[in-house]
């Protein structure tokens, strides 16, 4: 059976994936690299991954034969660098900030995460190639990553933002915050715990819960992604809530407790209780997901994992 090339790369579109660019050097040793998102984990043990280069790329005969190559996870803010490094540019490596990694591969900044590989193996696949990479350094910043699907750029943080922006005042911000397995609950005002949460005004966004938890606790704050989304029926008000990271130092409010042994008998307001409950269990097993739907029922999607 054949099939239309076309048709069958948009159905392939249909994944949502990252987008990477994977760097080398040619012969003469200056630096090379493409835009992919043909990336995947392989194995933590040992430590692999693989990208697919098509063998009609004019990179192809150097990747395959070259002792290693870098794949650099753009973050949200790199829309450019992909389209750089997805075009014929005289020099790519003009438009970004990179060095030499551990292994020698050329590794950017401000990306999500780089990884520095040895070649371990090349499979034969087709009109393409699989480049299967021996891990030998890497970085995680905890940036987002950049997003791609059906010809087109996303990041979680647009879509959060849309969601910020439809809501009306009646929308509390919250967030799971967290240092060094521990998360941070605030009192309740009823003798009990809560998470930390923050009317949103009207012409704010997630900026009023960063400012807020930055005055509250007086620490450094780095929002990640979206955790919960869920509307109280009892009150008719909507819960947005995020995972945060927390700089060093001791609170001003509130206290931390282990992640894995909360005080949930002292949480009175059940949906809060859920939450800590859930990051909890997510955070040992090293999966994190969003709740949609209210106090009472809904759905988890699982859209992130723990590096």
């Amino acid at each position: 059976m054949t099939f239309d090339a076309r048709s069958l790369r948009d159905a392939f579109g249909a994944f949502l994936t990252g987008v990477t660019v994977v760097t080398s050097y040619n012969e003469e040793g200056a630096p090379i690299g493409f835009t992919a998102n043909s990336f995947t984990s392989v194995s933590l043990d040992p430590p692999l991954l693989l990208v697919c280069l098509a063998k009609t790329s004019r990179n192809c005969a150097t990747l395959t034969t070259a002792k290693g190559f870098g794949v650099n996870i753009l973050s949200e803010g790199q829309k450019d660098v992909s389209n750089t490094f997805a075009r014929p540019v005289e020099d790519r490596f003009a438009a970004v900030t990179w060095r030499k990694g551990p292994h020698g591969a050329p590794v950017f900044t401000d990306v999500a995460a780089w990884f520095d590989c040895a070649s371990h193996d090349v499979v034969d696949a087709g009109d393409h190639v699989i480049l299967i990479g021996r891990i030998e350094a890497f970085e995680n910043s905890g940036m987002t990553g950049l997003g791609y699907a059906r010809g087109g750029y996303f990041t979680p943080t647009l879509a959060e933002k849309s969601l910020l922006a439809s809501a009306d005042s009646t929308l509390l911000l919250g967030a799971v915050a967290v240092r060094d397995d521990n998360v941070l609950l605030v009192e309740d005002g009823k003798g009990g715990w809560t998470l930390p949460f923050v009317e949103k005004a009207e012409s704010e966004g997630l900026e009023g819960l960063e400012a807020h938890l930055a005055d509250a606790t007086g620490l450094s704050v780095q929002t990640g992604l979206l955790y919960s989304v869920y509307e109280d029926t009892k009150t008719g008000r909507q819960h947005v809530v995020y995972r945060v990271g927390l700089g060093e130092g001791e609170p001003q409010v509130g206290r931390f407790f282990p992640v894995n042994n909360p005080p949930l008998a002292e949480i009175s307001d059940a949906a809060v209780r859920d939450i800590v409950k859930r990051y909890g269990s997510e955070s040992m097993l090293g999966n994190f997901g969003v709740y949609f739907g209210n106090q009472e029922k809904g759905r988890v999607h699982a859209v992130a994992a723990k590096g």
